[in-house]
């Protein structure tokens, strides 16, 4: 942003009137347009409409969405302040990786790319501007930022470091224009595993430079044996000489041989055959093991928290729901097969994360596909049945937290960096595991932030804004509240967080 414009220090010559001076701690968001003026230079009235349309579809709608106010645009930038520094950073991240998905198709010289600083500040708020040290420390943070990213202050740091799942980057202490302390800042990681990234591009570089080496020694040494004159005609003629390194070994049949290795199809990983179409030579797919639910009537919802109100009937048809979370080995065959738009890391037996709902459905759409079977995901209310296991308690079991009976920050078994293998705590009444804490699950419902109209026939709640979907289950970084049958969530469509997953459903 340059030069700050319309930010005013509290040590102005002529400070406001007394009584209109009301004073608030606030998360500030400074966002600027990298390269602005070039834009402008290059395509004046494009540049203009698109910034326009960007602020209206994108901006304003994600900062209320994550409950801030949006103080003013100023042509090339915007200014925001929310209650929550969480909030704040969740929202900074939204734009961000949704202006990507904006601009991918796009000549990198003609992209809008934001840069966003993010501080925690006592400022004067007016109805139209705000003041103090807290923007301009925030405005400064956002010069410093590359186009694309987000930096905070230590301020927001030590406020969302336990709380928003994400690699930070520790940029050390900044000296800052006009502010007399140096600020320490960092550099938000949306995916908290890239931290550990370049370390592991290392890593393969060097295996790969081992392995060319070894290569090259035993292509030495073979042409050496080759090139010694009549070896190979001796070592033919001698009938008692056996040369083991090339006597073929004995194959198990192909069924055995499946069975002794249980990992994803190599056909698959190298087939262009699409998943709609597969030939029928290919392995079949691993399906995830399905529990077959009855069906019923239950109250759904509590009156615990605003969003799951009002409690009201629903019944639900006979249906089926994955036994667990889909794990990243069976994520990681739908990316083999070309039908999932990425490849998990993490162990097999643990649960995938880092799903938008619109990777979800990529999985199941890629299971019903493979196997012919109605796949889905399941429906709010469908969850939500399946999570009580027949009961109506806080929990499925009972109206007290019990230790070591789910994932989450306070259940017990100490502090976890990641989820643990699916399976790894007791299941519900119908043989149900995760259902409560280990990750967020998407369901197949838009977002709707009470139960006011919700279908009451158990389907899948689909009218209104889908810019937003709900979200089921909690997960192993938050604490218990999230942990009940009845606790929901919305989050963005299109938009990756390291804490999301996914069950499937199979209709009869």
């Amino acid at each position: 942003m340059g030069e700050i414009r319309n930010f005013k220090s509290g040590n102005q010559d002529e400070p406001p009137p007394h009584g209109v001076m009301p004073r608030r701690l606030a998360a500030i968001i400074v966002g600027d347009i990298a390269s602005y003026s070039r834009l402008m230079q290059v395509d004046e009235e494009g540049t203009h409409v698109r910034v326009k349309r960007i602020e209206r579809d994108l901006i304003q709608p994600s900062i209320v969405e994550h409950h801030g106010s949006l103080v003013k645009t100023t042509g090339d930038g915007f200014i925001a302040i929310f209650d929550s520094p969480v909030e704040a950073v969740r929202c900074s991240i939204v734009i961000q990786q949704n202006l990507v998905g904006r601009n991918a198709s796009l000549p990198k010289d003609t992209r809008i790319e934001y840069r966003i600083g993010v501080n925690l500040g006592d400022v004067i708020v007016e109805p139209d501007d705000v003041y103090g040290d807290g923007v301009n420390i925030a405005s400064r943070i956002e010069g410093i930022a590359e186009p694309g990213q987000v930096y905070i202050s230590g301020a927001i740091y030590e406020q969302i470091k336990h709380k928003v799942v994400c690699g930070y980057e520790s940029l050390g202490d900044r000296k800052v224009k006009n502010i007399t302390d140096p600020v320490r800042v960092y550099r938000v990681l949306p995916d908290a595993d890239a931290v550990g990234r370049p370390r592991g591009r290392r890593e393969n570089v060097l295996i790969f430079l081992l392995s060319a080496a070894v290569l090259i020694m035993a292509t030495g040494v073979l042409w050496y044996l080759l090139a010694q004159p009549g070896r190979v005609g001796e070592q033919a003629a001698a009938p008692n000489v056996v040369a083991p390194v090339v006597s073929p070994s004995p194959q198990p049949p192909p069924r055995e041989a499946a069975a002794q290795a249980p990992q994803p199809s190599p056909s698959l990983a190298s087939s262009p055959t699409p998943v709609s179409a597969p030939s029928p030579s290919a392995t079949p797919v691993r399906e995830p093991e399905m529990i077959a639910i009855r069906g019923g009537s239950f109250a759904m919802g509590s009156n615990d928290d605003p969003t799951e109100r009002p409690v009201h009937q629903v019944a639900v048809k006979p249906f089926s729901i994955g036994k667990y979370p889909v794990t990243v080995q069976e994520w990681n065959e739908c990316a083999a097969a070309k039908a999932c738009g990425f490849t998990a890391i993490g162990n097999d037996d643990a649960p995938v994360t880092n799903l938008s709902w619109t990777d979800a459905q990529q999985y199941a759409a890629y299971l019903a596909n493979a196997t012919k079977k109605p796949y889905r995901l399941p429906s709010e209310a469908e969850w939500e049945y399946a999570a009580r296991g027949g009961t109506s308690t806080k929990y499925w079991w009972g109206d007290k937290l019990q230790q070591g009976m789910a994932g989450c920050k306070d259940c017990g078994g100490g502090a976890a960096e990641q989820p643990v293998k699916v399976g790894s705590f007791k299941p519900n009444p119908f043989g149900l595991h995760d259902m409560g804490g280990s990750i967020d699950q998407w369901v197949e419902d838009c977002w709707h932030k009470t139960y006011q109209g919700a279908p009451n026939d158990g389907s899948a709640w689909s009218g209104g804004d889908c810019s937003s979907h709900v979200l089921r289950s909690g997960s192993w970084k938050n604490d218990s509240r999230y942990v009940r049958p009845s606790n929901r969530d919305g989050y963005d469509t299109n938009v990756r967080y390291p804490t999301h997953g996914v069950r499937v459903a199979l209709s009869p």
